[in-house]
């Protein structure tokens, strides 16, 4: 596998995860505004600031963005994200945005998370339908996604559903104690959800194996989805170290 070309953007979390990963894997680091080159592999963090015009150009990417488990903590508030600290996990993905969940990785990445796995809440009453955000509905070319979910729900459930999203004022842990089942686009909460004890179904393509909505009364929890998760995220240290790459590059060749 050849070494990718690493784009990164003006933004101080594209910076930092694109010359971590550029050091581990011996790349070329090149400013957004100066890529040319879409016959070659590239490798960039995030959507916006002219990553995703590249990545629809090019052949092959890697793209990164925040893990599934112990992400590097941020704040929302008034529509605005703000980021606490990069010493969490980010998520490496070979042309595509999110991983399906498949592989039959071993449990030593995911048990060093040491994160609690709760049996699934029985007694849960409605379902939370997390709305994405509007830079993944365009993406996505889901516009009225919370509109048409809703009625796919509808059709297989009567029980209540709660609109949340990454602003709501109650928190989505709060949420889950009472909850029967997390239905989303594509959001990583779902695998947290799923943590807690709480179901989660994704209308995304590429997570449509995970669950199937036509069985969110009939629900089930897959746990060794966790182990193959956890072996598609990495730290900055593990990706400046060389330790992702080598990974990565043997499982993509």
């Amino acid at each position: 596998m050849k070494n990718p070309i690493v784009i990164y953007t003006d933004h101080i979390v594209s910076r930092t995860v694109c010359y971590n990963f550029a050091k581990g894997s011996g790349s070329l680091l090149c400013d957004v505004k100066n890529f040319k080159e879409y016959n070659k592999t590239i490798a960039t963090y995030g959507i916006l600031r002219g990553t995703y015009e590249i990545i629809k150009k090019v052949n092959n990417y890697y793209y990164m963005d925040h893990g599934y488990f112990n992400q590097s903590k941020r704040i929302f508030n008034n529509n605005k994200t703000e980021i606490v600290n990069l010493d969490g996990y980010f998520r490496i993905v070979f042309n595509n945005f999110i991983h399906n969940g498949e592989g039959d990785f071993p449990n030593d990445r995911f048990d060093k998370l040491n994160l609690k796995i709760s049996d699934r809440n029985k007694s849960g009453s409605y379902i939370v339908m997390s709305e994405p955000s509007e830079s993944m509905k365009k993406l996505y070319n889901v516009l009225n996604w919370s509109e048409d979910t809703k009625k796919i729900i509808k059709k297989f459930s009567d029980r209540k559903i709660i609109l949340h999203n990454k602003y709501s004022k109650k928190p989505l842990n709060e949420l889950l104690k009472n909850a029967w089942a997390f239905v989303s686009l594509q959001s990583t909460a779902g695998f947290n959800a799923m943590l807690d004890g709480v179901p989660a179904y994704f209308t995304e393509n590429t997570l449509k194996n995970i669950n199937n909505i036509e069985d969110i009364e009939n629900p089930t929890i897959n746990y060794k989805i966790f182990n193959n998760l956890a072996y598609g995220q990495w730290t900055l240290k593990e990706m400046a170290s060389g330790e992702a790459w080598e990974h990565i590059a043997h499982y993509n060749k």
